[in-house]
């Protein structure tokens, strides 16, 4: 009997269903997610691979403030409404054209910042095919076979637009490319600030509500620098530059190394200037993401920015102020007397001599401008500007001398008329003895102011030996050995200052030995009136030569409750050097100096003796030929320079505790027949007084204060008590 097989069933089929069923069911999920991300996300995607760079930009801050040593603001920030314009990458010409005609319609803009040349390259900009005709064929031609450059070309045609094309400009052009022209002073991606004076409110409003149609246009709140006093210490305080200057040329790359935008406003001269890295503040940082087409997709705020810090002035600006008004009261009366027209300016300097504080630098000069008198700020010149100083010096010689060993304290010398071989017969003489002679101490000296006493000192340092009508034989080495021991008192050489520009002085060139005797009584040298204020500092406060400054501290952004932020940085007196003296011939200069103004027979008494701060100084007169403004004037019309005296004054406070010093420096004060010389004891005399003044009405308030707040005190404890005795 035959078997039959019985066939084996397969279940591949099925399986090999299965599988095809999955992959079919992966495709279409994937071809439906391929359909969302090409159809409905396209143009999102699109836009992420179209992402080129994340741009980086810096939003400007406020500046710090300054306030004086008494926390009265000095310089502060003014908010103002304002309209920005931030150009995109590979914006076109046409598009920031059209924007800023759209603009144009909206606000008002200035036009006198506009140039001949900004006029020129506009008029090409409106009229591309009559540009064109102003080139010829032939120069076509060249331009095409790479003969002329496209460079020259256009220059071709800005030469070639005349008078009668630029008319063709409408006012409303001229508005039109005053706001273009700040459109393209930008840079791509920074705010540039199209106008942020007096911008009204109804300008604000109407632009804020357009911004859909004005791309890169933008309101925001801009700032301004204010200045409490207007004709008060602004050449010390310095300038900023616009938004419009931007950086400094010859800074761009330093400033652009520490993080500036090249429009950002920096300091440009003496505080302002010298401590920008204080004052600029912590720029907002906003991360833009851009599209290959430049256009913003997106902003974040990388860093919130901060207001620069505040700087708090050794300045009193009470002091200031009256120091200011006696200037240019004493200047006004001089002035008005007649018989003096060279004065034009007056300086005090006023500093704690034991810190090197600048409590007053006060500088006014008289100016006729459209036939009007203005007193305007000078204070500046009290570091840059130099004269010689006469007398003043006097103290400087005497203790050259006795660090020398030329002279001894005490040592007394003949005042006598000196007579030189080759003088001519003229003499060198003291102004209170012209003919006798009398042996007089040092102290004396400088009491009475003697010519000769500080003439021999200057011999001896040298090795001369008087003879009458004997040779002048002295060392070549006596002027520049002088010059060094000067310079330990802060006389022609910097002081210090924490202000750019400082003038040092002029030396005289030493073509004859007699020179040398010159410079010991002030008459050759110049100095500045704040060196003479370091110079009589130091003699003041035994021997050591302070630093001056004008910044106290350096503090964070005023807190929120009014009061003053934290102290960052605190300005500590600096100590420069001590001069070469002992203690004991300080001591003796400071004798003389308080017999200057104490004495019956002081050159200073007559302003000064009685005073309750009981002061001490020295008076100067220096004679030379007028060496100011209009020297120059008398050059020209061939006339002879006329002979001037600079009249000054040094001193300080109480003379056996001092705690203020001052320079008093008037130039060209007068001539003959014109007298002014007393004019900087009666400046010196007001000054000091109002120092002394300033400091018992605060006495008298802060004890008031103390008091007050003791009623008060009492008050809520007896407060208190009626309550507690109620419970």
């Amino acid at each position: 009997m035959k078997k039959t097989k019985r066939k084996k069933k397969t279940h591949v089929p099925f399986r090999m269903n299965m599988m095809f069923f999955v992959v079919f069911l992966l495709f279409s999920i994937l071809i439906f997610r391929l359909g969302i991300v090409q159809i409905v996300q396209g143009e999102d995607y699109q836009r992420k691979i179209e992402r080129t760079e994340d741009v980086t930009v810096n939003a400007s801050v406020p500046r710090g403030k300054i306030f004086d040593r008494n926390v009265q603001v000095v310089v502060d920030n003014v908010p103002q409404n304002a309209i920005t314009y931030t150009r995109k990458k590979g914006a076109s010409q046409e598009e920031m054209l059209k924007t800023a005609e759209k603009l144009a319609k909206l606000i008002d803009k200035e036009t006198d910042q506009v140039t001949e040349r900004d006029k020129k390259d506009f008029w090409i900009l409106k009229n591309e095919e009559k540009a064109k005709e102003k080139i010829t064929d032939k120069e076509w031609q060249k331009a095409q076979e790479n003969e002329i450059s496209s460079k020259e070309l256009y220059q071709m045609q800005i030469d070639r637009i005349t008078e009668k094309d630029l008319k063709t400009l409408t006012e409303e052009d001229l508005e039109v490319l005053a706001i273009y022209r700040e459109f393209t002073s930008g840079y791509a991606m920074t705010p540039q600030v199209v106008k942020n004076k007096n911008v009204t409110e109804e300008e604000y409003a109407i632009v804020s509500e357009n911004l859909a149609s004005l791309p890169g246009v933008n309101t925001t709140t801009d700032w301004d620098r204010s200045y409490a006093y207007d004709n008060t210490l602004k050449t010390v305080l310095g300038n900023i530059s616009s938004s419009r200057e931007g950086l400094p040329k010859e800074m761009v790359d330093f400033y652009l190394s520490r993080d500036y935008s090249r429009n950002d406003r920096v300091g440009k001269s003496y505080i302002e200037y010298q401590y920008e890295e204080v004052l600029r503040g912590q720029k907002t940082k906003v991360k833009n993401l851009t599209d290959k087409s430049g256009n913003v997709l997106d902003s974040q705020v990388v860093r919130e920015g901060q207001r620069g810090n505040d700087l708090v002035l050794t300045i009193d600006m009470d002091l200031q102020l009256a120091v200011e008004k006696i200037i240019e009261e004493e200047l006004g009366k001089a002035k008005s007397r007649g018989g003096h027209p060279l004065l034009d300016r007056i300086f005090v300097t006023m500093m704690d001599p034991n810190t090197g504080e600048i409590l007053a630098l006060a500088g006014k000069q008289y100016e006729v401008k459209n036939g009007k008198a203005e007193m305007n700020d000078f204070a500046l010149g009290n570091l840059t500007t130099s004269y010689t100083m006469g007398s003043v010096v006097k103290g400087a010689t005497v203790l050259t001398g006795y660090m020398t060993g030329a002279i001894h304290p005490g040592e007394s010398l003949v005042d006598q008329p000196l007579k030189f071989a080759g003088s001519g017969g003229k003499s060198k003489s003291s102004w209170f003895n012209r003919g006798g002679a009398m042996s007089i101490s040092d102290t004396y000296a400088l009491m009475r102011s003697s010519n000769v006493y500080m003439m021999k000192t200057a011999m001896r340092i040298g090795g001369a030996k008087y003879r009458p009508n004997g040779p002048l034989k002295i060392s070549p080495d006596t002027l520049p050995t002088m010059r060094r021991y000067f310079g330990q008192f802060g006389l022609g050489v910097r002081t210090g200052i924490d202000l750019p520009n400082e003038q040092i002085g002029f030396q005289g060139e030493l073509t004859q030995p007699g020179l040398a005797l010159d410079f010991s009584i002030g008459q050759f040298d110049t100095y500045t009136p704040l060196q003479l204020a370091q110079y009589v500092s130091t003699i003041a406060n035994g021997g050591y030569r302070m630093e001056p400054h004008i910044v106290k501290e350096i503090r964070q952004p005023i807190a929120e409750n009014g009061k003053l932020g934290p102290v960052v940085e605190e300005i500590k007196p600096e100590v420069l050097n001590r001069i070469d003296a002992t203690p004991a011939q300080v001591k003796r200069v400071q004798q003389g100096f308080r017999m200057v103004m104490q004495s019956s027979q002081g050159t200073a008494q007559k302003y000064f003796r009685g005073a309750p701060y009981n002061p001490a100084g020295k008076t100067g007169t220096a004679e030379g030929l007028y060496d100011g403004p209009q020297r120059e004037k008398y050059i020209e019309r061939g006339q002879e320079v006329p002979m001037t005296w600079n009249v000054t004054l040094v001193g300080y406070a109480p003379h056996d505790n001092p705690e203020v010093a001052f320079s008093v420096v008037v130039p060209w004060a007068y001539q003959r027949g014109a007298n002014s010389a007393s004019i900087n004891n009666i400046v010196g005399r007001k000054a000091l007084d109002k120092y002394f003044e300033l400091k018992a009405e605060r006495a008298q308030e802060e004890k008031s204060d103390v008091v007050i707040e003791k009623d008060i005190r009492a008050k809520d404890e007896a407060d208190n008590k009626e309550d507690t005795d109620n419970q």
